[in-house]
C-alpha cells in the first residue's frame, strides 16, 4: 500500500522505514531538504523524495492517504489547510501526532465538506518504535480505518510474546496486535491524551521513588536509620519479577547503569501539552486525578528547582522518545504547551 509522510523527525521518518521494510511504498516531505534526501536514500523499498506540497501531493495514487507527523499546533494546522486544497474527495488526511482531539473534530467536519476524511492516531512507541512497533489509537470512520489497515497493521508491534488476556476470546483481534479504532474522530486523541497523562504519574512515581532511595543515607538520619543503596541495582532487580516492571522502568535501569548519578542531566522536565489537557478533561467531567495533576505541577516546579527525581524523569524522556533537556531554561512564553488552535466563535 502506499502513504505519504510529511514530517521526518524522529517517529515520522522510522514510521516509514518501518512501512518500507514491510513492502509499502513512501512518498515523503519535510521542510528540510536534506531529511527527505537522507530517507529517499534509503528508499529501495519504496521511499521517494518531494520538494514541495504540491510536488508531493502529485506523486500519491489516489485515493490518496497522507500521513502528517508534526508538532502539535499551527505547524499541523497550516500543514492541513494547505493539504485541503490540494486533494481531493476520497483522499485522507491522517494526523499522527500529538493533537488536541477538539481540533481533531473541528478539523473532520470542515473536510468533510470537501469530501476529504479525516483520521486521528495517538501512536506510542517513541524512538523505538522502528524495531519494536508503535502502539495506535485510531479515531475516524470504519471504512477509511478498515481501508487503511494495512498500513496500521505493519505499523503495530503484533502480539509479541504478551500473554494473552482471559476472556478476550470473540474480541477485536486488532487489539492484540497493538492498534485499536477507538471511536469516531477526535477519539484516537483522546484515548492518546490520557495514555499520556497517565504516563506522566508513573514516571513521577518512578522518579520520586529512586529519589527517596538515593537520600536514604543523609546525615540527618540517625546512623542505624541510614542505607547506603545501589539504585542502578535496585532498578534493574525491580525489572526483573517485580510487580512494577515495565518499559519505562527497563529506560530508567539502562540510564542508571551507564551514569548512576545522572549528573549528565539538569532536571528540568518538558510537558508536551497533553498533561494539561488530560487535567483540563477531568475538570471537565469532574473527575478527581489528584496523582495526574501533581505529576504535571511536578514538571512545572522542575523549572525552577531540580532534585534527582527530576533528572530521573529527564532520563526517561530521553530514553523512549529522545527528548533531550533545553540548553537553559525557556522563558515564560517558550514554557507553554504546544499551541492548541480553537474553533473560532
Amino acid at each position: 500500500m502506499q502513504l505519504g509522510m510529511i514530517g521526518l523527525g524522529r517517529m515520522g521518518g522510522n514510521i516509514v522505514r518501518r512501512l518500507m521494510k514491510h513492502g509499502h511504498s513512501t512518498v515523503v516531505y519535510d521542510k528540510d531538504p536534506k531529511a527527505v534526501a537522507a530517507l529517499a536514500a534509503e528508499g529501495a523499498a519504496g521511499a521517494a523524495g518531494a520538494g514541495s506540497l504540491q510536488d508531493f501531493v502529485s506523486r500519491l495514487e489516489r485515493p490518496r492517504s497522507v500521513w502528517v507527523m508534526l508538532p502539535a499546533g499551527r505547524i499541523t494546522e497550516a500543514t492541513i489547510d494547505e493539504l485541503t486544497k490540494l486533494m481531493q474527495a476520497g483522499d485522507v488526511i491522517i494526523d499522527g501526532g500529538n493533537s488536541f482531539w477538539q481540533d481533531d473534530v473541528r478539523r473532520g467536519k470542515a473536510l468533510r465538506e470537501h469530501g476529504i476524511h479525516y483520521v486521528d492516531v495517538g501512536t506510542s512507541g517513541g524512538v523505538w518504535g522502528i524495531e519494536r512497533g508503535y502502539c495506535m489509537m485510531i479515531g475516524g470512520d470504519k471504512a477509511v480505518i478498515d481501508r487503511l489497515d494495512p498500513i496500521f497493521a505493519s505499523l503495530a508491534p503484533g502480539p509479541g510474546d504478551i500473554p494473552r488476556t482471559a476472556g478476550r476470546e470473540g474480541r477485536d483481534a486488532r487489539i492484540e496486535q497493538g492498534y485499536i479504532h477507538a471511536g469516531p474522530i477526535g477519539a484516537g486523541h483522546f484515548v492518546k491524551m490520557i495514555h499520556n497523562g497517565i504516563e506522566y504519574g508513573l514516571m513521577q512515581a518512578y522518579a520520586e521513588g529512586f529519589d527517596i532511595l538515593r537520600n536514604a543515607n543523609i546525615e540527618a538520619l540517625p546512623a542505624e536509620h541510614r542505607f547506603d543503596f545501589d539504585i542502578a541495582d535496585i532498578a534493574e532487580v525491580w525489572r526483573r519479577g517485580s510487580v512494577i516492571s515495565s518499559w519505562l522502568l527497563d529506560l530508567t535501569a539502562s540510564a542508571l547503569a551507564k551514569n548512576p548519578t545522572l549528573e549528565s542531566y539538569s532536571g528540568f522536565v518538558e510537558d508536551s501539552g497533553e498533561g494539561r489537557w488530560t487535567v483540563n478533561a477531568a475538570v471537565d467531567e469532574a473527575v478527581p486525578a489528584e496523582v495526574l495533576t501533581a505529576a504535571l505541577f511536578a514538571r512545572f516546579r522542575s523549572r525552577k528547582d531540580h532534585t534527582f527525581a527530576e533528572k530521573v524523569l529527564s532520563a526517561m524522556r530521553d530514553g523512549f522518545g529522545g527528548h533531550k533537556e533545553p540548553q537553559q531554561g525557556p522563558g515564560p512564553v517558550q514554557q507553554n504547551a504546544p499551541d492548541t488552535v480553537k474553533p473560532k466563535a
